[in-house]
């Protein structure tokens, strides 16, 4: 077979760690993996085993669900507010065993964030070799789409049966010859899919008359009503079994059978026999998944509000009968007693606003939203409200987070509920508001309303994160040295303290302090969004100390789907853009910034304003006029005091649309003005690459604080651009000349290509 060879020839590549088999619903894509599979376990030399994962419709929504049976997570663990670590520890539980790990995920379009970073890693570490098959007709997640436009799996695109093959699979089955317009007729009707024409063929859809084999309906059905039928033909308890796994999948076959009745010890044989249900495909379980995903997506369309209710009623009564303690397993129980009243869900039950707290540490903000709202419906407590905020501020929705927030009267508080509802309403006003001036009286109001130290603590933590981003970095700086120095402050204030004293330092030029601060900050893995201002921070010392390409090894981190959900996907990628741009490669990271600011523009974020600062100055660079200039413009309407301490980027943006317009005495007063407004603010660094953007555009007075602030914060690439503002107020063409070689040698093609150009510009006499 053709399609086979494509195959074979991707699992065995030894340039990619697996193969990826894309087809419509029901061409045998399972089965060839299950082929693929038993090839790279007969290699030679090859020790280990493969598992396999299978991902459904119900699992998608609750993370590491198609996991669950591979590896440890406990609800309880240390790691559980921390997704990077989970991610570590799940890697380590499925390649730790000897021997080599083979992977195969069917329907991995199916599986959820998690779960598909999980895949993703494996995948670029070389830890795994892995069989995947996805539809063609689903949106897999990006992580698992990213696979083969990352060149790590092969793609090979499983399509229909041809003409020929149809009538030769029909044969085979009715071991009979098919006339030429019987053939033509089957293949025009099943379109040469082989789970419609077993379907046809097992249904009854034919009939033998006159020595020939025709369809016996008149008028060609859709698979979708090909399976409705074969549906409605189960016997009632198979059918029963099928809409219990269409709201629930996997489940246990002892959960099955005590579902369907005890008397009825049969059904799940018959089931079985009919091809409604199958054992999962993993030697280790027992589970049992619907005999094609397609059943329960029909079953499901079929279901009425009230029955899928009482499947749920029935489905938590029988799971809570045995609690787990793996997180994903109570978080699946959690989510099916959403709609279930509260005097029908058992003790054993996770409750709602608990759960919440679960999805949200492990990143799944919607999950953790839906179950909230469903904690809230069920009481009005802070319990309730404070994880519907936080996933509520975690995707932009600041408006809405307020309100959650404002309903609670603080005059009620403990002084511990207090800190928890005064510091994401501060946070949601500071950044989603846009309020910074309130958000920090509040913040001073709420501390003179609490005496224990370890609250007072991360008070401070975030008026200096709110420091750092109003621009007041010696503030910012000061407030987190005196959280990291005390005794009292918890992970969240480590978190907040460090990661800003990071940045501070990075964009004031301390750049000896930066690893020191970012190891500590990452050490406290907070599950927000703070793991971006490290990463921020280490990139820009990366890049002033000319390490260009580690610094864009740095930056793809942040985009290798370790960042599970927006807004952080856009973020890494506006770190990464920062890079490119440092590079030259402006398209790329136009790209790359234009969809992140759409995203980044939702939320109230200074990743947004940033975001078409760098976005602005990327399209303008290109030489595009009137779109730069109206990229700038939404960049000055968003830019306030939350993102005050991107007020040099916002000049440089600037500077660049004015050159790209010819307008350049305008572009070298933007720049000046942007290396000023740097310096006022104390941040050096920033100073001085503003500084050579000016002299970039010409500027050949900007030598002299070029020079001083070189001298200053002492960094590799600084006598480099001494260099080249020297060169270009002396006119030595011979010298800008050695210093674009420099700068193309570590990566800074951009400003190497100016370099070049104002070289050119002097002519022959002056090299």
């Amino acid at each position: 077979m053709r399609v086979w060879k494509h195959v074979e020839a991707a699992v065995d590549s030894p340039d990619r760690c697996g193969v990826v088999l894309v087809g419509p619903h029901g061409v045998g894509k399972t089965l060839l993996a299950q082929l693929a599979a038993e090839q790279v376990m007969s290699e030679d030399g090859r020790s280990g085993r493969a598992r396999w994962v299978v991902g459904t419709a119900p699992g998608r929504a609750i993370p590491f669900g198609a996991f669950r049976h591979l590896i440890s997570l406990p609800a309880s663990g240390a790691d559980i507010g921390r997704p990077a670590a989970l991610l570590r520890a799940a890697r380590s539980s499925l390649t730790g065993d000897a021997g080599d790990l083979l992977l195969v995920v069917d329907d991995a379009h199916n599986l959820d964030p998690l779960s598909a970073t999980l895949v993703y890693q494996l995948a670029r570490a070389g830890a795994a070799r892995l069989v995947l098959t996805v539809a063609s007709e689903a949106e897999p997640p990006d992580a698992i789409a990213a696979l083969w436009s990352d060149d790590l799996l092969t793609r090979v695109a499983i399509e229909p049966l041809d003409r020929a093959q149809t009538a030769a699979f029909v044969e085979s089955a009715l071991d009979a010859t098919l006339d030429v317009a019987d053939a033509d007729e089957l293949f025009r009707r099943s379109l040469g899919n082989p789970l419609y024409l077993r379907h046809l063929i097992d249904g009854g859809g034919l009939e033998h008359v006159d020595g020939r084999w025709r369809c016996r309906d008149e008028d060609r059905r859709p698979l979708s009503g090909v399976i409705d039928e074969y549906l409605c033909a189960l016997p009632e308890p198979a059918r029963a079994v099928v809409d219990y796994l269409a709201i629930a999948e996997p489940l246990a076959r002892t959960d099955l059978v005590a579902l369907v009745g005890g008397e009825q010890l049969d059904t799940l044989g018959q089931a079985e026999a009919a091809g409604a249900v199958r054992v999962g495909p993993d030697s280790d379980t027992s589970e049992i998944f619907v005999g094609h995903p397609l059943y329960a997506d029909r079953a499901r369309a079929v279901l009425t509000a009230e029955h899928a209710h009482a499947l749920r009623v029935s489905l938590v009564a029988q799971l809570a009968k045995h609690p787990s303690d793996h997180v994903s397993d109570q978080l699946r129980l959690s989510s099916l007693a959403i709609d279930v009243p509260a005097s029908a869900t058992p003790a054993a039950v996770t409750d709602a606003a608990t759960a919440a707290g679960q999805a949200l540490r492990l990143g799944d903000v919607r999950l953790a939203e839906r179950l909230a709202r469903a904690a809230l419906d069920r009481s009005d407590a802070l319990a309730a409200r404070l994880p519907l905020a936080y996933a509520l501020g975690w995707q932009g929705r600041g408006r809405e987070a307020d309100a959650v927030l404002a309903a609670v009267n603080p005059a009620e508080l403990t002084e511990t509920e207090l800190m928890a509802w005064a510091i994401p309403r501060a946070a949601n006003r500071f950044w989603m508001l846009n309020e910074p001036e309130r958000a920090t009286a509040f913040l001073q109001t709420t501390r003179s309303r609490v005496t224990e130290p370890t609250a007072r603590s991360t008070l401070d933590a975030l008026a200096a994160t709110f420091a750092m981003n109003s621009g007041n970095l010696p503030r910012a700086i000061t407030l987190a040295t005196e959280v990291l120095s005390g005794p009292a402050a918890d992970d969240m204030a480590v978190a907040w303290a460090a990661s800003a004293a990071a940045l501070s330092s990075a964009r004031m030029g301390r750049f000896g302090d930066v690893d020191r601060l970012a190891e500590r900050a990452s050490a406290a893995e907070h599950p927000g969004l703070l793991r971006f201002t490290v990463g921020l921070a280490q990139i820009t010392s990366l890049l002033l100390a000319g390490d260009v390409a580690p610094a864009q090894e740095l930056a793809k981190r942040f985009t290798d789907f370790a960042e599970l959900q927006q807004p952080g996907r856009s973020i890494g990628e506006v770190l990464l853009a920062y890079v490119l741009i440092t590079k030259g490669e402006f398209g790329a990271a136009a790209s790359m910034l234009e969809p992140a600011a759409a995203t980044l523009e939702r939320t109230g974020y200074s990743w947004g304003p940033l975001s078409l600062m760098l976005l602005a100055t990327a399209i303008a660079q290109q030489g595009h006029i009137a779109e730069s200039a109206k990229t700038l413009q939404r960049a000055e309407a968003r830019h306030g005091t939350k993102s005050a301490l991107f007020a040099p980027e916002l000049g440089l943006a600037r500077a660049w649309t004015r050159a790209a317009a010819q307008d350049m005495t305008g572009a070298i007063a933007a720049a000046q003005e942007a290396a000023r407004t740097a310096e006022r603010a104390g941040q050096a660094a920033v100073a001085l690459c503003a500084w050579h953007n000016a002299v970039r555009l010409g500027d050949i007075r900007a030598v002299d604080p070029v020079t001083r602030l070189a001298a200053e914060i002492d960094c590799t690439v600084g006598n480099i651009l001494v260099k080249h503002a020297r060169g270009l107020a002396d006119g030595d063409a011979a010298e800008l000349t050695a210093v674009a070689e420099e700068l193309a040698g570590i990566g800074m093609a951009a400003a190497a290509a100016d370099a070049t150009k104002a070289a050119a510009r002097l002519g022959p006499q002056q090299r």
